[in-house]
């Protein structure tokens, strides 16, 4: 797909013989609607690229944000080959370069393909209509009376009449201006969009080509490590960057290969020619810290968020909830705790930095490049016009790992020694360091109408998060530690159902331990709260589960997947936990679940729709869960690659099984003590059930975010598979076998309890 050498971005904003489509740069830059800002002050000189035609037709496009192994390299790529009538083949993707792209914030809240791939789609179709018109001067023919295609534009009635796109542009330069009313394709026209297209990224990694940062080298690396602080994980306290007392150099004085051991506040790193001897020296420096005696516990996680300092924040209110819940037939409330969950990068993170005069060069897996590059600059005390993030792959992330704070290790070092250093976190690094899933609190307050109908639905949510500030400007005392709350507990926290009287609010909290997003956010815990809550309303109102759903749901396309999975599933209606079959100590249940992933900030715009019909046993002495079968059904909207869109949902679905079966941060003394992969397991292939994937053709309507929509439904779908099997409701995850015999252990104690007392 790409050729092997590009021209540089300044060749395409001054060569002549090539078309362009730009826009003026935005001062300040803004990212994308709802998505974190970078805290710049920056005022960028050229205007943004979005597409560019070169003399021999090849096509470069630029999207500011980057293929986290979700496959938009190739989407985006089909956008433009679709607009602009070209191959695939013939198109070279620039992603997340912060030099040549355009600022388009994060790449988080599945955003790219429905919000940022936007004003590429119009660049691309922009320069198709110029060519046309180029054409017509050249044939003498009106543009209605001309057909382009392949990089080529031809005579409708003479298709042997043809001039190749690189042809028009000979001796000339085209400059346009991005247009906001661009006449895009019909989408019955479509020939690439919406066709299953292989991963342009696949082939170089099969064949072992330089894409991972972890790779790369370069002429006088250095290799460097950092000793971090002993507070793991935490970024919140006055004794962030300033618990250093003391470092002895010369506990490393005699390992060969030293170069240098850096010292500012809290950092610690240090430099050597190869890297076991950096590894070596990291290991054995002397360093003595101030004890740290302020660190929050967090045995007791659902207390430790209720203690937390709150401002709530109101979202909805409809209705008179207080008046409506006292007339309830049947109240009902609950909470729901979610934990804190690590990305699991497969790889530690590793940058490697090249600090020289004129500027710095990053090499980074960041899923931010214009927010790193901002953070650098306030590190560093350098313009950002000094500053290249050159983007490269990296182990997946899925939200905020330490991609970011590597890169800032990394700069650091190279500016110290004055080469370029390469740096690589270790695993234990890895997971204390990077910061968490957030681990969340919902509380519920509703109940039924004599009815069965919903009486209403009081909700609260406590997400800890501050957007975890990158550590080396926490470390070096470059910015101080915040206790100002990120507000992001917000995404799907209004329920899909009809409530006439609700009150939706967040009581939105500082950190814990340090946190950001985690693919779902805030979104799929609110929806394990949400879609186990409607569960037990139906088991009360005695109907099924699939039915009382669709008795409420308004939104018709919300109805309509809910309907194509429950009968994928086979589903057939009865009342949960009510069909028991049991054989050598297993029972079976299934589950069902819907949502939305509804992304940025309150009131947000919905992602795609996704539901889940799961099929369980489990073991009712031992706790062990086994996944036999799962429907899952997605409705995205126009699907841009439905072949990618099927691998995200499978991506989706992986994850969502672990972290629901398996996986929580421990903590002990306030301090994670999940560092390695014995302390924090994930799924196993072989424990990978069926998965029967439901993508709706919904191509007359604008394309979904999926990222992250799959994986909402999966946890309250697994939950409510547990009380089909066992008459018991979870509302805890991860449901590990300890967790699931303890809570149908203390089940069966409150229940011989409670006919004990009956007896008596």
């Amino acid at each position: 797909m790409a050729r092997s050498s590009l021209p540089p971005r300044h060749s395409l904003l001054n060569d002549p013989d090539l078309l362009v489509v730009y826009r003026d740069a935005v001062v300040p830059p803004t990212p994308a609607p709802g998505q974190p800002g970078t805290h710049s002050d920056f005022i960028p000189t050229e205007p943004e690229l979005f597409v560019a035609v070169l003399d021999d037709g090849h096509v470069m496009a630029f999207n500011g944000h980057v293929d986290l192994g979700t496959g938009i390299r190739t989407a985006l790529a089909q956008i433009v080959a679709e607009e602009l009538d070209v191959r695939l083949e013939d198109i070279s993707m620039v992603l997340g370069n912060s030099t040549e792209v355009p600022n388009q914030g994060p790449t988080i809240a599945s955003a790219t393909i429905q919000i940022t791939a936007e004003p590429l789609r119009r660049a691309a179709a922009q320069a198709r209509h110029h060519l046309l018109s180029l054409a017509a001067a050249h044939f003498g023919a009106a543009t209605e009376d001309l057909r382009s295609e392949d990089g080529r534009i031809h005579l409708h009635d003479d298709p042997q009449q043809a001039i190749g796109y690189g042809a028009l542009l000979k001796g000339q330069r085209h400059a346009l201006k991005l247009a906001d009313d661009v006449a895009l394709k019909a989408v019955g026209d479509y020939r690439v969009v919406g066709q299953g297209a292989p991963r342009v990224d696949i082939p170089a990694k099969v064949s072992g080509e330089l894409t991972f940062v972890h790779d790369l080298r370069l002429p006088g690396m250095l290799h460097g490590r950092v000793v971090r602080p002993p507070y793991v994980g935490h970024d919140r306290g006055d004794f962030v960057g300033h618990s250093l007392m003391h470092v002895d150099e010369s506990s490393v004085a005699d390992i060969p290969g030293l170069v240098e051991v850096v010292v500012i506040g809290d950092f610690v790193g240090v430099v050597a020619k190869r890297e076991e001897a950096a590894i070596e020296v990291a290991r054995r420096l002397k360093v003595t810290w101030r004890p740290v005696t302020e660190l929050p516990e967090l045995h007791d996680l659902e207390q430790a968020l209720r203690e937390l300092p709150a401002k709530h924040r109101p979202l909805l209110e409809e209705g008179d909830v207080d008046t409506a819940l006292g007339q309830a037939s049947h109240r009902l409330k609950r909470t729901y705790v979610w934990p804190y969950q690590l990305h699991g990068s497969i790889g530690p993170s590793c940058s490697v930095a090249d600090y020289r005069d004129e500027g710095l060069t990053l090499w980074s897996g960041t899923q931010n490049p214009h927010s790193l590059r901002a953070d650098l600059a306030r590190l560093l005390d350098l313009d950002e016009g000094m500053i290249d993030i050159q983007r490269m792959e990296a182990s997946g992330c899925y939200g905020r790992n330490c991609a970011d704070d590597v890169g800032a290790d990394a700069a650091l070092l190279s500016r110290a020694v004055g080469r370029p250093v390469r740096v690589q976190l270790s695993r234990e690094q890895e997971h204390g360091w990077e910061p968490k899933g957030a681990g969340q609190l919902m509380d519920v307050d509703g109940g039924l109408n004599g009815d069965g109908s919903p009486a209403g639905y009081d909700f609260v949510n406590r997400y800890p998060s501050n957007n975890a500030p990158t550590l080396a400007l926490l470390l070096t005392g470059t910015v101080a530690p915040s206790d100002i709350p990120f507000e992001m507990g917000d995404r799907t926290a209004v329920p899909p159902y009809r409530y006439p009287h609700r009150r939706i609010a967040c009581d939105d909290v500082p950190t814990l331990v340090r946190a950001a997003w985690l693919r779902g956010v805030s979104a799929l815990p609110n929806t394990f709260a949400h879609e186990s809550y409607i569960d037990e309303l139906a088991w009360m109102a005695g109907m099924d589960p699939v039915d009382y759903r669709l008795r409420h749901l308004s939104d018709e396309r919300a109805r309509s997947l809910v309907a194509a999975v429950a009968q994928r599933a086979e589903w057939t209606p009865r009342l949960a936990a009510s069909a028991e079959r049991e054989r050598d100590g297993w029972r079976w249940g299934r589950g069902f679940a819907y949502a939305q992933y509804v992304h940025s900030k309150f009131p947000g715009f919905g992602a795609a729709l996704a539901a889940w019909a799961v099929f369980l046993r489990v073991h009712l002495e031992t706790g062990r869960i086994v996944i036999e079968r799962l429907v899952v059904g997605q409705d995205a909207g126009l699907m841009i690659n439905p072949a990618g869109v099927r691998h995200q949902v499978h991506g989706n679905v992986i994850q969502t099984l672990s972290r629901t079966l398996k996986e929580s941060v421990a903590f002990e003394n306030g301090l994670p003590v999940s560092r390695e992969w014995g302390g924090y397991p994930i799924l196993r292939f072989s424990e990978l059930p069926e998965i029967d994937v439901l993508l709706l053709d919904r191509s007359e309507e604008p394309p979904l975010g999926v990222g992250e929509s799959t994986s909402l439904p999966g946890a309250p779908a697994i939950a409510n598979a547990l009380f089909d099997a066992t008459g018991v409701r979870f509302y805890r995850p991860p449901f590990t076998p300890d967790s699931v015999r303890k809570r149908l252990h203390a089940s069966r104690q409150t229940r011989a309890g409670a006919a004990s007392l009956l007896f008596e």
